[in-house]
């Protein structure tokens, strides 16, 4: 079966969807602990979730590059995270979407949340035909993510060192085993 070449793929159920990040460690282990982001958390910077477990691996090296140890899975409202693709402005010039560089950069400028399609990476991080979406929040972006739509927040580097050993190791079934069970996500009716 051919995947589309855009297509939001995610650990997901009814009520919500499973995003990733990366962070250093006192950040991870206070969101962790809290089960939230703690009050401390900055937001005034753009912060880019993403669905794809294995892009996250491959932007954090498994969760061994500086700033980035600690990897979480953030469960998101559905109703929250639609609205945020909604709203969403491509990081880049897109003729398909904005005829020209003009309109684009109007709409930059008026929403709050970006975003991009990376390529999807496979076990060994080598990049696939199709894309995975990155979604950046800033502004009233990040107070939604932060306030209202996250419902939970784990830790899951030990899987993914557990996932990055089994690779090493030549394991590539017992890896994939693993892997979070991401299924094509299609955003909920508009209210």
């Amino acid at each position: 079966m051919t995947v589309p070449t855009r297509q939001i793929r995610a650990l997901h159920d009814d009520e919500t969807i499973t995003v990733y990040q990366a962070y250093r460690p006192e950040i991870g282990d206070a969101a962790a602990a809290l089960g939230r982001f703690p009050d401390w958390y900055r937001r005034d910077r753009m912060t880019w979730i993403k669905p794809s477990f294995l892009w996250m691996m491959y932007r954090c090296g498994w969760a061994a590059k500086e700033g980035q140890e600690r990897v979480l899975a953030v469960r998101l409202r559905r109703a929250g995270f639609d609205a945020a693709v909604r709203q969403a402005v491509p990081s880049h010039h897109d003729r398909d979407v904005y005829a020209d560089q003009a309109q684009w950069q109007r709409a930059l400028k008026r929403s709050p949340v970006r975003v991009q399609w990376d390529p999807e990476r496979d076990l060994h991080l080598r990049p696939l035909a199709h894309r995975a979406i990155q979604i950046g929040l800033s502004g009233s972006a990040v107070d939604g993510y932060v306030d209202e739509w996250t419902v939970g927040i784990t830790d899951v580097t030990a899987l993914a060192h557990e996932i990055h050993a089994l690779v090493t190791a030549r394991d590539l079934a017992g890896a994939q085993r693993l892997l979070p069970a991401e299924q094509p996500y299609a955003l909920g009716a508009q209210s």
